[in-house]
């Protein structure tokens, strides 16, 4: 069962990421964003036009170095929804745009305004996100921590606070099962 859901997993991978993969044989990466859905949530994605916004507001200097130069388009995302009673990953996306200048940062209006950002040196940076599917049922902290093959993701690491984190393929695989996502998207 759990050999014909990852074979599941893969052939729906293959589908979703087809649109919207580079032209140049580029390795596919994974990614797991944070948010704390009282700011915006996995719902707040979906809600927008063609599921899709920009994730903006990152002020931590490696999570922005993974924004500007690591994530690309067609990188899968997990989104979390963190500082809540219990964290959990709760969605599947994929990347749309990759790394550009983070707009908010400029706007001194905006609560992510950063007097030291300018055009020329714009410091933050952003991508764009399309929601794919919830998880059929989130997987919270607890349920990462007991999973065997879970257990040693970043996100349950003592002290790792980085809202954008690597995943990797084996541990994308794991949680799309786990969430229940097969089913939710019908995948062969």
């Amino acid at each position: 069962m759990m050999a014909q859901s990852l074979t599941q997993i893969k052939n729906w991978e293959k589908r979703i990421y087809a649109l919207t993969l580079p032209t140049q044989s580029v390795k596919q990466r994974f990614w797991l964003l944070k948010s704390e859905p009282s700011c915006f949530s996995f719902a707040d994605l979906q809600a927008r036009p063609d599921s899709v916004e920009h994730w903006d507001g990152v002020r931590n200097f490696q999570a922005r170095n993974f924004l500007r130069d690591e994530i690309k388009v067609g990188d899968g995302v997990l989104f979390y929804h963190s500082n809540i009673p219990e964290p959990a990953i709760v969605g599947v996306a994929r990347v749309v745009r990759a790394g550009y200048p983070d707009f908010t940062a400029r706007d001194p209006e905006n609560e992510h305004f950063d007097p030291r950002a300018t055009d020329a040196d714009p410091i933050w940076y952003m991508v764009d996100v399309q929601a794919i599917a919830p998880l059929s049922r989130p997987l919270t902290r607890q349920m990462l921590l007991a999973h065997p093959l879970l257990g040693g993701m970043a996100v349950l690491k003592r002290g790792n606070r980085l809202s954008v984190q690597e995943v990797t393929a084996e541990e994308w695989r794991i949680v799309l099962a786990a969430g229940g996502i097969v089913n939710e998207l019908g995948g062969n």
